[in-house]
């Protein structure tokens, strides 16, 4: 192995320990009940799925008070849940399911710069929308992590370019992607044409191009 080779796989290790970690603790203990009046940590976290969802546009203060029920109501009603303002696991499978956490934006933003840099923005909303739909799909992991660093899954990542500092255009696009914006129509793949090798992705019905990439389910 080059000294070039030997390096960029030691950075890509290293980011897959820290971002390991950071995924455990945001996972490692279930999830409280929350509801009108709860202060915890989990507060904050819910305030801020919400606000990145448009929901919720108070502060991350950790209190769950009347406009953070009110929002919570509203999610509930608009994701199937009972609209109940008390944030149980029915609500948090949701939560999980459809919004992401402050580290989990962070990996939306990372894989959206690493994999779509050079594509217009909507083909850059177009690669997170293709992890939104994985997340919420039984075929994939049910977490960004799952998502994002199953093995071979994502060139950017096999090749350390994951591991770029994103700018702002690609966290406007982890946040539209999040918000719902889905330029590829339910697609959970895709593919430059030029440049790939494998011959099962060609298999699948395609649905769309955007830019150098076609958009496939």
């Amino acid at each position: 192995m080059t000294t070039k080779k030997w390096a960029v796989t030691s950075i890509l290790v290293v980011l897959l320990v820290i971002q390991s970690f950071a995924w455990k603790a945001d996972h490692a203990e279930a999830a409280p009940v929350l509801k009108l009046g709860s202060e915890d940590p989990k507060v904050s976290d819910l305030q801020y799925r919400l606000q990145v969802l448009g929901l919720y546009d108070g502060t991350l203060d950790g209190k769950y008070g009347p406009g953070t029920e009110a929002s919570v109501k509203e999610f509930q009603r608009e994701y199937g849940a009972v609209a109940d303002g008390t944030v149980g696991p029915a609500t948090w499978r949701q939560l999980r399911k459809y919004t992401l956490s402050k580290n989990d934006m962070e990996i939306m933003a990372k894989i959206i710069y690493a994999e779509a840099r050079g594509e217009s923005y909507k083909g850059q909303v177009a690669v997170g929308a293709v992890i939104m739909n994985r997340i919420q799909s039984d075929e994939f992991p049910d977490t960004i992590q799952g998502v994002v660093f199953q093995k071979n899954a994502f060139t950017a990542v096999s090749d350390g370019q994951y591991g770029m500092k994103p700018n702002r255009t690609a966290y406007r696009a982890a946040i539209d992607a999040v918000r719902g914006w889905d330029p590829t129509h339910n697609s959970l793949y895709y593919y430059n044409p030029k440049t790939a090798t494998n011959k099962w992705i060609w298999t699948r019905a395609r649905t769309v191009n955007i830019g150098r990439h076609v958009f496939a389910i």
